[in-house]
């Protein structure tokens, strides 16, 4: 029974060293995993419900930006005015993970629930932040709408992919650890 009335504690650390060890790059790279944030606030959403979470989440994403920029020369160039609209981001994907946990049921149909759930906020996630960064950034004041097309076409599939791959290993991970413990799983979501 330890383990159980642990398993919030773990997971959420985990989803914090999750963030840690790969925020610093957001596409990836060869030598870099690409930034794992999104799927945190999502799956942070689904198994621990506190709002302090979300709120230390976010705190940790920000002074990991900060680190990033002041000590280890990662380009302050997304650190705009628009920085602030990364809250409503992680909101949207967050709170799905609050929405599906609600509706969470231990099937196969369900599986494609969280794929369709996570694949909407990730999507409004993007146009909030894509957007917001090429509306008030003030990088780009006189960009026309076939400019910002281009610009959202070419980073729209490293958004999604990153943190999609993120979430399917942590639906596969988690479908592997329900099937070995039934009764255990019922209880992670609360």
């Amino acid at each position: 029974m330890k383990l159980l009335s642990q398993r919030p504690t773990l997971i959420g650390l985990s989803l914090v060293a999750l963030m840690a060890a790969t925020r610093m790059h957001h596409f990836g790279s060869a030598l870099h995993l690409p930034d794992a944030s999104l799927a945190v606030f999502l799956l942070a959403g689904f198994f621990i419900s506190s709002p302090l979470l979300f709120a230390g989440l976010l705190l940790e994403a920000g002074a990991l930006d900060y680190v990033a920029i002041t000590q280890l020369g990662v380009s302050d160039w997304c650190v705009t005015p628009a920085y602030g609209f990364l809250i409503p981001t992680y909101a949207v994907v967050w709170f799905a993970g609050r929405y599906y946990a609600r509706i969470h049921q231990y099937s196969l149909r369900s599986l494609g629930v969280f794929a369709g759930i996570a694949f909407a906020a990730l999507n409004v996630a993007f146009v909030i932040s894509n957007g917001s960064f090429y509306l008030f950034s003030g990088r780009y004041p006189d960009m026309s709408v076939a400019e910002y097309g281009a610009r959202m076409a070419q980073y729209y599939a490293p958004y999604l992919t990153g943190s999609l791959l993120y979430l399917a290993c942590a639906a596969a991970l988690y479908a592997a650890l329900a099937a070995r413990t039934p009764v255990a799983a019922h209880t992670i979501a609360e």
